[in-house]
């Protein structure tokens, strides 16, 4: 009886062991991958997913006819047709960085089940339930966060030198859209900035595009010029904002990459998600036949969120040491980016919030979303779902 559980044991271990080499991947000079983007490399947004996937590229030895790379996919049904010919071309992974990609992901991932299809942004995987399409993210309001300090800094620093007054600490920001991703990233900018220059207020205005040059240098300039702000920071693609800035010597925290090169003067920091890491635990996943998780979130730890190098120039003394300091604190779960003691919204501490998590038409609130004193982001899902209103922030416009 012993020998014949033995056996039996060895042969479930083979057919194991089988069943991984049928699911897994191909032979390495035949694995390829796909990347849909929505603009080109001029996008700062869209340069990051590129560069990244070039990087892995390299790392894995793939070569150039092993990595699809589309740009300038809107966000319709041209999605869904970029992806079926990634899919007809022979990808393994096909990869889209944009949120409005995500419905047309979806159909394709329905119409081609062998193929592994990962979306960047969106918020249907855990819902969906596809065993071949999952979301992706980063806890980049983490990144903000301590680009946030970076700025009360700087304001310390203006207000040292007599430059402004407490109460004229006042910085701008342009968002692409009023979306709970971008929601996110400026809030956690401005708590950030916020706790080290307590007297600090924002302004937001939405330009309704992810890029748009003119749009973005334009609303800089009404933010410096018509609306006071003596910094400016941003979540759009164009270097419109910087360029602005760096005319009028008003010290600008940029996103997705450094633009000390054109704004040497004002550049202060730059926190932006490196996709590397996603990218290579998707490949491994996939050549090992194991699954790939629903929701993917980077972090300070794993390398998912970066911060670049300081500016030369515009940064306050002291602010590498400080960003040191808070960073070791958010790695220990010490600092919270969205401690309830920290903010308040129409003047009261929230001790409950039901947030958007199951995205539906409707939007309809259905997930607890704070518990032990802070507001749990990308917790339930990778794509933020904090859309909160603080006190401090004025959104001057929305677009939707």
């Amino acid at each position: 009886m012993k020998k014949k559980l033995i056996v039996l044991l060895l042969v479930v271990a083979l057919v194991g062991l089988l069943a991984v080499s049928v699911v897994g991947c191909k032979e390495k000079d035949e694995f390829k991958i796909g990347l849909i983007c929505l603009h080109d490399e001029n996008s700062t947004y869209d340069k990051n997913f590129i560069d990244a996937l070039k990087a892995t590229q390299a790392k894995y030895g793939l070569t150039d006819e092993q990595v699809l790379i589309v740009t300038g996919v809107p966000e319709g049904d041209a999605c869904y047709q970029e992806a079926a010919k990634l899919a007809d071309a022979g990808c393994d992974i096909i990869f889209a960085d944009s949120f409005g990609h995500e419905d047309y992901m979806i159909q394709a991932a329905e119409e081609y089940p062998d193929v592994q299809f990962c979306h960047a942004t969106g918020t249907k995987a855990h819902t969906e339930d596809l065993p071949n399409y999952a979301n992706a993210f980063a806890n980049i309001y983490e990144g903000r966060y301590l680009a946030g300090v970076a700025a009360g800094m700087k304001l310390n620093e203006m207000i040292a030198d007599e430059e402004i007054t407490t109460a004229e600490a006042k910085m701008g920001y342009i968002g692409a859209y009023t979306y709970a991703e971008v929601i996110s990233g400026y809030t956690s900018f401005y708590l950030g900035a916020k706790s080290v220059c307590p007297t600090v207020t924002m302004d937001v205005t939405f330009t309704g595009s992810w890029y748009d040059e003119t749009a973005e240098r334009n609303s800089a300039i009404d933010l410096i010029e018509n609306r006071d702000c003596v910094l400016i920071s941003q979540h759009a693609d164009s270097w419109g904002a910087p360029n602005a800035c760096e005319e009028r010597d008003i010290p600008n925290v940029s996103y997705n990459g450094s633009t000390e090169s054109a704004c040497p003067d004002t550049f202060i920091i730059s926190s932006r998600i490196d996709w590397s890491p996603y990218y290579e635990y998707v490949i491994e996943q996939v050549q090992a036949g194991n699954p790939v998780a629903h929701d993917w979130v980077g972090t300070l730890e794993n390398g998912g969120v970066k911060l670049t190098d300081l500016g030369a120039t515009a940064p306050a003394e002291g602010t590498a040491a400080k960003i040191a300091d808070e960073k070791a604190k958010l790695i220990a779960g010490t600092t919270k980016v969205f401690d309830t003691a920290t903010f308040t919204v129409a003047g009261e501490t929230l001790t409950t919030y039901m947030a958007d998590v199951n995205s539906d038409a409707a939007f309809t609130p259905d997930t607890e979303a704070i518990a032990d004193g802070y507001f749990q982001e990308s917790v339930f899902r990778s794509a933020p779902y904090f859309d909160l209103s603080i006190d401090g922030i004025t959104r001057l416009n929305a677009m939707f």
